[in-house]
């Protein structure tokens, strides 16, 4: 899969990355990936491999948008290895007015 510029912003911004955060992590030029991710120039192969490397590295997946209903390219956050639901009930913070069933008969939940 080739990323795009649009996909190189976005993936730094979910991880809070700046351009000079990405350069150092993928070792690219900082004009490289500026011109890049402004989609003015596309880089060589080996470079784009080097960015996307780097940025699913730091947890990052890159969405290819050939799936029906995808809604087209994009990016989300991995889940963390071994993350699971929370479920200690003893952290567990319930409101009172949350306790009542307030869903019409049917309603299922």
């Amino acid at each position: 899969m080739t990323i795009s510029g649009a996909q190189c912003r976005a993936a730094r911004g979910l991880i809070g990355w700046s351009q000079s955060d990405l350069c150092d992590a993928a070792k690219v030029g900082r004009a490289t990936l500026a011109n890049f991710e402004a989609e003015k120039t596309t880089p060589y192969d080996r470079t784009l491999r080097d960015i996307e490397s780097a940025l699913e590295t730091a947890g990052v997946r890159f969405i290819d948008g050939n799936y029906s209903g995808s809604g087209g390219p994009g990016v989300r956050l991995a889940s963390p290895v071994g993350a699971s639901i929370d479920v200690d009930e003893l952290k567990t913070v319930q409101y009172e007015e949350h306790l009542t069933n307030d869903a019409p008969p049917g309603a299922g939940g």
